[in-house]
């Protein structure tokens, strides 16, 4: 086993990984589909009633084409399939696993404008070890200061935001695309090594992100400039998420954890276009 993974190695073609051409894709989305999508992230959750959350799901002058408000999570679904041209932005070789990192640029189909950008790295175990060389294999599109990790401050954070989930929260969640039975079925799930069907890790930072719309934004979604996050633990559904908030300048610092393990499942920054001047 192990001379035929060394042969495997021995024959991996980096440059064949980065030069990679994934096929253009179309993205469609109705109002129900942003609307569902907010319900599935917690949007009206504590309160039906709370209008800086409506307005996610609901537009009472409807009838004069008024639509309803669009949380800038709802971007990270256009990682699923509007207009996507993706590419391989990096390629490292970690010795026991390799990172890919994969950039998916989204545009208006009509106009060609640059809706938005995500960029995600993934983690892949086991598939390491291709470099021929001492020094192993690292490419990157972008400069290292545009993709490390931010350190949470030791101070006490500005904000915290507590909120639970539901039970069924990924089966809620799960309507927007995601139909991965490790959140749903309790079988996937077992032989996954989790007790139960786990919350996908989006719906989690939909939830952080509300948080910081809520606490530090005063409710005003467009206040978001880009969001950055880094997933370091799974939750279940019915859990409580407590999301601690940091200002630095015009950036975010969050980290969300789960209240009842007492773990770190999420971190990372969000950037702002303008900071409230009541903070």
């Amino acid at each position: 086993m192990a001379a035929a993974a060394a042969a495997t190695t021995s024959n991996f073609d980096p440059q064949l990984i980065i030069s990679h051409k994934f096929p253009e894709k179309t993205f469609t989305y109705t109002e129900r589909d942003v609307a569902l999508y907010a319900l599935g992230v917690g949007a009206c959750l504590k309160d039906a009633l709370d209008d800086k959350e409506l307005k996610y799901v609901y537009h009472p002058d409807h009838a004069h084409q008024q639509s309803i408000q669009v949380l800038p999570t709802f971007a990270a679904l256009f990682c699923h399939g509007i207009q996507n041209v993706a590419s391989i932005s990096g390629l490292h070789d970690k010795g026991k696993a390799t990172v890919l990192e994969i950039e998916i640029l989204s545009y208006e189909r009509e106009s060609g404008e640059l809706i938005c950008m995500n960029r995600m790295a993934v983690f892949l175990r086991g598939l390491g070890g291709f470099s021929n060389s001492a020094q192993p294999y690292s490419y990157s599109k972008h400069p290292v200061n545009q993709t490390s990790s931010t350190r949470l401050p030791k101070s006490p954070p500005f904000a915290v935001f507590e909120e639970c989930t539901q039970p069924s929260q990924a089966l809620l969640y799960r309507l927007s695309g995601d139909y991965n039975p490790l959140h749903s079925d309790p079988r996937i799930a077992e032989i996954a090594g989790f007790s139960r069907p786990i919350l996908h890790g989006l719906c989690t930072l939909g939830f952080a992100v509300r948080a910081v719309i809520k606490c530090i934004c005063g409710g005003d979604q467009n206040r978001i400039k880009s969001i950055s996050a880094r997933f370091l633990l799974h939750v279940y559904p019915g859990e409580t998420l407590i999301t601690e908030m940091w200002l630095d300048g015009q950036r975010v610092l969050y980290q969300v954890k789960v209240k009842e393990r007492s773990r770190a499942v999420l971190s990372g920054f969000v950037d702002l276009n303008l900071l409230n001047s009541s903070l």
